[in-house]
């Protein structure tokens, strides 16, 4: 058995909330003879910002409490304590680093602006400490990329003709070993934080979040109704269950890693069948990956007016208008049945995305940036990367060649709707 480095080690949970799959955490209770993990809830997330809306909304912050529920139950099983604490994140973990004398820090790497500089906060005032990163929230092995992140495609389709068939997919990481029970903490350096209590964990939108909710909705769409082997010709549907596979909530708040649903995609098209719906599947997660990625190379252009071109939009803000689009109240049947069925749940189909998008910058003219601010407290799914890069897109300052697609509402509705069914059941 290989001699551990490190006394005690922490592993700050951020959107990686499971134990399987999780390379980072893996390789810290490797090298650290005890394990602690902390999840850090920011409350300024709770507050409006510039664009009146909150980065986190009631029915993702259910989500999260019930993935970590369910995520301290299973680090129990590891012997891994979890601290749930509540502050400003770097304040409270650079404090945690320092009172516990900890000898390393483990961290799943995200792509996202402000994790990224959360990370960089803690390599300044840390110059000694080990840090250990993984990208076990992505699929594919990001230093094999073929190009330089300053030379990487910023349209979908080339980007995919360069890493399909050439990159490795990633393995989904080793199964945890229980770890040596760390000594109790001592009440006095916990009285220096903020508890945070996750106290929503009751929801009625069929949504469970955390690690064992994912695996049973893996094994469900998969094993179970074999819907996969339809996903291509149901992916288009407004509303229900199994049109979709729903894994996108999981996959954002971290219960579960893109590289195990393939895992698990390759089990299924192995021992069922495999057709234009499982690769589907993963085209769809290769979209994921070139969002992520442009989030990597763009950084705060990705939240920019003009986007990744550096346009000039057109459109302005109008109080009215926007407050007519959030309730469902804009007088387009389709769009606002769309934003009514996002009010109540915290769930869009992506076809609903796609019109609601549409309707705000093309019908309604407005800043695309106050709606991706709205889906970004709304949805359950919110994921930085996708959310603003499918809003650029939508906008035409994104990464679309074509630029400004403008659906026609009426013609999508005869289409995906023609019976008014999903839009009867919210209107």
């Amino acid at each position: 058995m290989t001699q551990k480095r490190y006394k005690l080690g922490l592993h700050w949970f951020r959107h990686d909330l499971r134990t399987i799959d999780n390379q980072a955490l893996l390789e810290l209770s490797q090298q650290a003879q005890q394990v602690v993990a902390v999840y850090v809830f920011d409350p300024s997330g709770l507050s409006e910002n510039k664009f009146g809306c909150k980065h986190l909304g009631e029915h993702r912050h259910t989500f999260i409490d019930q993935s970590l529920v369910d995520l301290q139950t299973a680090l129990s099983a590891l012997n891994i304590p979890l601290l749930l604490l509540s502050g400003e994140p770097i304040s409270v973990v650079s404090t945690l680093i320092s009172t516990l004398e900890i000898e390393c820090i483990s961290i799943e790497s995200h792509y996202g602006f402000n994790e990224t500089k959360q990370v960089q906060a803690i390599e300044s005032k840390f110059d000694d400490l080990p840090i250990i990163k993984a990208n076990s929230h992505y699929l594919l092995e990001h230093e094999q990329l073929p190009f330089e992140l300053e030379q990487m495609p910023n349209v979908f389709s080339p980007f995919r003709r360069k890493v399909e068939k050439r990159l490795q997919i990633r393995r989904p990481a080793s199964t945890i070993e229980v770890c040596i029970s760390p000594a109790n903490i001592d009440p006095q350096i916990l009285s220096l934080f903020d508890a945070y209590k996750p106290n929503r964990t009751s929801s009625d939108n069929h949504y469970s979040g955390g690690q064992s909710g994912a695996l049973e909705r893996i094994n469900n769409y998969f094993f179970e109704s074999d819907n996969i082997a339809r996903y291509k010709e149901t992916r288009n549907g407004l509303d229900g269950w199994d049109f979709s596979s729903r894994f996108s909530a999981f996959l954002a708040n971290g219960n579960i890693s893109p590289a195990l649903i393939v895992d698990r995609l390759h089990e299924y098209e192995a021992r069922r069948t495999k057709n234009d719906s499982t690769y589907w599947m993963f085209f769809e997660l290769l979209w994921r990956e070139f969002f992520h990625l442009q989030s990597n190379k763009q950084g705060k252009l990705f939240f920019d007016y003009g986007g990744i071109q550096h346009a000039e939009p057109s459109n302005k803000h109008d109080i009215e208008r926007f407050e007519r689009w959030k309730n469902g109240t804009t007088g387009y049947q389709i769009v606002d049945a769309c934003m009514r069925q996002l009010n109540n749940t915290g769930f869009m189909s992506n076809r609903g995305r796609q019109l609601v998008a549409s309707c705000f910058v093309h019908e309604l003219a407005l800043d695309w940036r106050y709606g991706a601010a709205y889906f970004e407290e709304m949805l359950i799914d919110f994921d930085v990367a996708s959310n603003y890069g499918n809003w650029q897109y939508l906008a035409g300052v994104g990464s679309d060649p074509r630029g400004h697609r403008q659906f026609n509402l009426q013609k999508q509705t005869e289409i995906y709707d023609p019976n008014k069914r999903f839009i009867n059941a919210w209107l």
